[in-house]
């Protein structure tokens, strides 16, 4: 139903839900009484003076005529939105710049932080994609690449640098491409799907996801941070272009997945 749908995006923007319940069937019986508009919704005639007092001094819902006549509406859908979004807008420029003010030079910090939700990893990501001025490192797999997909165009679009190490199937075509050919092996190696972002060389995402998209993983301005995330994926370019050239002579020297190759601790090969 629209109106289930609805009413918790009006909460998200700081109305009560008896608040949101209020505003919302209003619209669609205005004007009407308290008692008529009680009905409707299904708020209790004991809270809806209240809930209707709040709206009204909020600009959200206006008083037409006295007494037993008194009568509400609502103010009209395009306005409520506008509305709150001038609000929020003029809300996050005080909010960033009094922030900043308190908040210690980047140059100064080199905190690293933990990320721990699949959702916020995305968002982060997108976030940082959507930033990006110059450059743009990435190592991922289908899932975070098709999801991905349109920020990493539209960064394309503006003329950042895009480089992706991409492991199974292929899902974007944004920027140069460089094909990984063991990802079965990496996967049961690493116990889940890394994921590893560089933007402009200023910020890094390194995380590694499960089949569950459990996420453990982390970002930084730390530059020592974002050096070894940048020469993680520069690195396993290096080796995909060497792969892509000599891949005939890499199998008769280090075997079937380049097993004796990613053997660290020895420098064997079948010959």
């Amino acid at each position: 139903m629209v109106v289930n749908n609805i009413i918790p995006q009006i909460t998200a923007l700081g109305f009560s839900e008896y608040e949101a319940k209020a505003y919302v069937h209003l619209l669609s019986v205005q004007p009407a009484s308290a008692y008529e508009l009680s009905q409707a919704s299904g708020i209790p005639s004991s809270k809806i003076y209240e809930i209707l007092g709040r709206l009204v001094e909020k600009r959200v819902v206006f008083v037409e005529g006295e007494g037993r006549k008194k009568k509400y509406v609502g103010t009209p859908p395009e306005e409520f939105v506008e509305s709150r979004r001038r609000f929020f807008h003029r809300t996050f420029d005080t909010l960033e710049e009094g922030l900043k003010q308190l908040t210690v030079k980047a140059d100064d910090v080199s905190f690293i932080w933990n990320i721990t939700e699949y959702d916020f990893l995305i968002d982060k990501a997108e976030r940082m994609i959507e930033g990006a001025s110059e450059s743009l490192l990435l190592s991922t797999w289908p899932d975070e690449a098709g999801t991905l997909e349109p920020a990493l165009s539209q960064a394309e679009a503006r003329g950042v640098r895009i480089a992706t190490v991409h492991f199974g199937e292929i899902k974007t075509a944004a920027g140069r491409i460089f094909e990984h050919p063991i990802e079965d092996t990496l996967f049961e190696e690493k116990g889940g799907r890394g994921f590893v972002l560089v933007t402009d060389a200023t910020a890094a995402i390194v995380a590694t996801i499960t089949n569950t998209n459990r996420v453990e993983g982390a970002w930084s301005l730390n530059q020592g941070f974002i050096t070894l995330a940048e020469d993680y994926i520069k690195h396993d370019i290096y080796i995909m272009k060497i792969v892509h050239r000599f891949d005939e002579k890499l199998h008769s020297t280090f075997g079937d997945r380049y097993h004796h190759l990613r053997d660290i601790f020895n420098d064997d090969d079948l010959t």
